[in-house]
């Protein structure tokens, strides 16, 4: 192949990954609006009541509307701030769950980017969300915003200890850190029926990772004032907002990848399979946050470490135990 044959080629290549990559953007984009949308009928039927029904039929595009008055709000800089790390926190935030979620196979033959370790990579790039929440904190320059930012960094490296460590059952199962090997060695049973314990560890402590409710210690307004985004307004407030919902559709999407077979079903196409796995363990999420009343601190770091860090090396051992027995 001659030179221009092979620049071509190079050329053809990013121009196809540009695509993909804004595609991918845009969707997640529509996600996140309807999970919104999603978020407030699910807690307004928990609470006996409508929820949003003025804007649009149903009040469908109240989400919508949100998100014009985001972009169009003044976005406001305090003087006293560190403004470079200020700035930087909701970019970083925002990044890691849309590149992680190109891993994700939705399909047979339906993934952005297969690699070997796509697992290890999706970890990763989520543990990489406590660092722009504790920029934020530091940046912002406001003690509230600080006490977040440290409460989130303590809670997710807590907490990301349990979720590895429940990651490793199917993992030892396939064989494989692939995300595609996983789904394939689902073929004959879901690993939530061989792995239960592994499912519940790795449930709880994707909603720890989330930061939300009765885990949402780092934005407690009852006590910080909102925590590590208090100083933040406009299009960077949002961008906080957008991804808190980004990481939920991405630990949904590898609870029913890891534990729930991923693609795979009969009858349905398995796109559709996967998009009702992920929904179903969203809404999870959702009845969770609305259920159960917040955890005190001490509470929140005791049952992390002595509830399922031990839960965790408990169900590697056995997995190991059973799989040298067979």
């Amino acid at each position: 192949m001659d030179i221009a044959a092979l620049l071509a080629s190079e050329w053809a290549q990013l121009a196809l990954y540009a695509v993909a990559g804004f595609v991918l953007l845009n969707v997640m984009l529509g996600i996140v609006t309807f999970l919104v949308l999603m978020e407030r009928k699910v807690s307004g039927w928990m609470q006996v009541r409508l929820g949003p029904m003025e804007i649009g039929p149903w009040g469908i595009l109240v989400t919508v509307a949100d998100a014009i008055k985001l972009m169009t709000k003044q976005d406001v800089v305090p003087r006293h701030v560190d403004r470079f790390v200020f700035r930087l926190a909701p970019a970083l935030i925002a990044l890691p769950p849309l590149i992680a979620v190109s891993l994700v196979p939705f399909g047979k033959n339906l993934i952005f980017a297969d690699t070997s370790v796509a697992l290890l990579l999706v970890l990763a790039l989520t543990s990489l969300t406590s660092m722009a929440i504790l920029m934020a904190g530091w940046g912002s320059n406001n003690k509230y915003s600080l006490l977040g930012g440290v409460r989130s960094a303590a809670q997710d490296l807590s907490y990301e200890v349990a979720l590895i460590f429940a990651a490793l059952g199917p993992v030892m199962l396939a064989g494989s850190l692939s995300l595609q090997d996983i789904v394939k060695a689902q073929g004959g049973v879901w690993f939530v029926f061989l792995q239960p314990l592994g499912f519940i560890l790795f449930l709880i402590a994707g909603i720890a990772e989330l930061n939300r409710t009765p885990f949402d210690i780092p934005e407690a307004e009852s006590e910080i004032v909102a925590g590590y985004h208090t100083e933040y307004s406009g299009m960077r407030f949002a961008l906080f907002f957008m991804a808190e919902y980004a990481n939920m559709f991405l630990v949904s999407c590898i609870v029913a990848t890891l534990f729930l077979g991923g693609w795979q079903g009969p009858v349905l196409p398995g796109v559709l399979w996967f998009v009702l796995k992920v929904f179903a363990v969203i809404f999870v999420i959702m009845w969770v946050r609305w259920t159960f009343p917040r955890f005190r601190v001490d509470q929140l770091m005791t049952f992390g470490w002595k509830v399922l860090v031990p839960l965790g090396l408990l169900n590697i051992l056995l997995t190991g135990g059973v799989m040298l027995l067979v």
